[in-house]
């Protein structure tokens, strides 16, 4: 995955401090809220960057977690560091929400004319970060699984 980009002017404001530390405290708290196993996963903070290293049981958790870390508002990047992923899978494409996008456009033109229903899978693989598949915005980042 190595470095992925985000807008860094949107997403939720979670920064109570002004230290690059009490920015990746922050950052660490509200990915671990999400109820992803990221107990093993640590975020540094480096400017605007972000920087996970640890352990996750698999790739689809650790894009999760890249994505709970990176639709921050202040992170303009989430970087892969030293990151052990005990199962790996096949790995899911990103993509940024532009304005009148839905979640059944987004499907569309990722998997195709014609398969606007796919939709519910992009739904399901941007869960807790995504809690209804109506409410996403403009420069969101997504995750976008392989076709089922």
């Amino acid at each position: 995955m190595g470095l992925i980009s985000f807008v860094k002017g949107v997403g939720q404001r979670i920064f109570g401090g002004a230290k690059a530390e009490d920015k990746a405290a922050d950052l660490k708290q509200n990915m671990d809220a999400l109820g992803l196993d990221t107990k093993d996963i640590s975020v540094e903070f480096e400017g605007e960057k972000a920087v996970l290293k640890g352990n996750v049981k698999d790739l689809a958790t650790l894009e999760k977690a890249a994505l709970a870390v990176g639709n921050q508002e202040g992170v303009s990047q989430v970087e892969i560091g030293d990151v052990k992923v005990e199962s790996s899978g096949d790995a899911s494409s990103f993509y940024e929400v532009k304005k009148g996008d839905t979640l059944w456009k987004i499907a569309e033109s990722q998997y195709g004319k014609g398969n606007g229903a796919k939709y519910e899978q992009i739904f399901e693989a941007n869960k807790p970060m995504l809690q209804d598949p109506d409410k996403i915005y403009p420069g969101q980042i997504l995750r976008i699984p392989p076709m089922k």
